[in-house]
């Protein structure tokens, strides 16, 4: 039984949603919306932010948003055009019925949840198509903002990325994943979470797998005018790309153990027997405080 789950099975980089704008799409634009705001308040270039969710980042699109978190309210003030959004954002918050969401009027000028922190981060699409062998991710910098369709790893090294592209992770999230339509809706607390990361591999096999991660990276660069979408169809991969995706199989399959795996089933099962082995121990615990509890209730 896979059981949602706050925080990661093993110490490795938290995973969180987006930020959460509930603006109404006032403090959202597209190409042409941000030269027309530019052209009438060109102060304001430094708060006006690239912004992704999954869409945006598999299908290379531009979409920008107005991050205000730095922003001192005086130099809002002097600014018209974003005072003019940031009221519409209250506007639309006072309709709500939902109560936190009114409150949330009370600073129209930031988004309703905010967790990005400014660091660099591990983008993960939570909307993926089905017929991808590997969910395409990539690396940002914290000028990136991303929105609350898509998580991120702050922090998170090519080790990490290399294990989350790789044929283990991807057999283990299409059978724990939800499902929007018949796409893939990967679930911080259920895929990620529960995941059984390789149990003790060494710096060598790290290292290993963070070159070939690398390699993907670089191969992907190779082809400046296609976007995720194009270079990860299972009809139009460049065989550059999957070649070097099966070299990072092999060397995330080598943290894992020195056999190699036959089929995804075989998979499945080695990876359902290290879940267990790594949350048999926590059931117990579980299981022990609970019964502690009972008796101080019944003295």
């Amino acid at each position: 039984m896979i059981t949602s789950r706050n925080r990661p099975l093993q110490n490795v980089p938290e995973m969180v949603y987006g930020n959460k704008p509930v603006d109404g799409g006032n403090l959202f634009m597209t190409d042409a919306e941000k030269s027309e705001f530019l052209n009438k308040e060109p102060r304001a270039e430094k708060y006006v932010r690239r912004i992704l969710g999954s869409q945006e980042f598999i299908n290379g699109e531009n979409r920008w948003c107005l991050w205000l978190k730095d922003a001192s309210p005086g130099e809002i003030r002097t600014m018209p055009e974003i005072m003019r959004r940031v009221e519409a954002v209250r506007k639309f918050r006072m309709q709500s019925k939902k109560a936190a969401t009114v409150r949330q009027a009370e600073i129209p000028s930031l988004f309703a949840e905010i967790r990005q922190t400014g660091s660099d981060y591990l983008l993960v699409p939570l909307v993926s198509s089905e017929h991808r062998k590997y969910i395409p991710l990539g690396f940002f910098t914290g000028e990136v903002i991303v929105n609350n369709l898509a998580s991120i790893v702050p922090d998170a090294t090519l080790y990490h990325f290399g294990v989350l592209t790789s044929a283990m992770h991807m057999t283990w999230m299409r059978q724990v994943c939800g499902r929007l339509e018949s796409r893939y809706r990967y679930s911080n607390n259920l895929v990620y979470n529960n995941f059984p990361w390789p149990e003790a591999p060494t710096p060598d096999r790290q290292e290993r797998v963070a070159k070939a991660a690398r390699h993907v990276l670089d191969v992907r660069a190779e082809f400046p005018g296609a976007t995720l979408a194009d270079l990860y169809d299972p009809d139009a991969m460049p065989k550059q790309l999957l070649d070097a995706h099966h070299t990072l199989d092999a060397a995330v399959d080598l943290c894992y153990r020195p056999a190699a795996f036959k089929t995804e089933l075989e998979r499945l099962k080695f990876l359902f027997d290290l879940y267990r082995k790594y949350t048999e121990p926590l059931i117990r615990v579980a299981a022990r405080s609970t019964k502690r509890r009972s008796k101080v209730h019944q003295a």
